[in-house]
């Protein structure tokens, strides 16, 4: 599995305006879905977070629900303007965010194996300070597709 192939351009939005936690999901939600879809999803999610906050630190946040809104794996990426309070682990803001939506019955378990995949990756990216350095979509999968393949080498 691939994490580069799973994002689209149109779902990734690299200059989010900055706000509340629940201002930022709802927007990277909808780049995925919209209406009764989008606020069922976006429920969920801040629902999840009320158990505990998905920011991982070192200013990454992978916020990740289960929901009957998506027929299969979907992922948006966001990366804000100025980081925010997410009320990471490391008690520290949040500037890029991996949004992750998988339907309950998620053939191979997908959903885990992208979550640890993009752990991986962003643990990649804050140790080699590149999280501000994509500045379009394109260059962001292409960083995205280069981490992988280099964690692929190490192997």
């Amino acid at each position: 599995m691939n994490l580069a192939s799973l994002l689209s351009k149109e779902r990734i939005n690299l200059e989010l305006k900055p706000g509340k936690k629940e201002e930022i999901i709802k927007d990277l939600v909808y780049s995925i879905k919209k209406g009764s879809d989008a606020e069922l999803i976006v429920s969920t999610l801040l629902k999840r977070e009320e158990l505990g906050s998905t920011g991982i630190g070192k200013s990454i946040a992978i916020p990740h629900c289960r929901s009957l809104a998506v027929e299969k794996l979907e992922i948006s990426v966001g990366r804000t303007t100025k980081p925010i309070n997410f009320n990471a682990i490391d008690k520290k803001p949040v500037s890029l965010i991996f949004l992750i939506i998988a339907p309950p019955q998620d053939p191979g378990n997908q959903y885990l194996i992208t979550l640890g995949k993009i752990v991986q990756i962003a643990k990649e990216m804050t140790k080699k300070n590149l999280i501000q350095k994509p500045q379009t979509p394109e260059e962001f999968i292409t960083l995205i597709n280069k981490i992988e393949k280099d964690i692929g080498k190490r192997k």
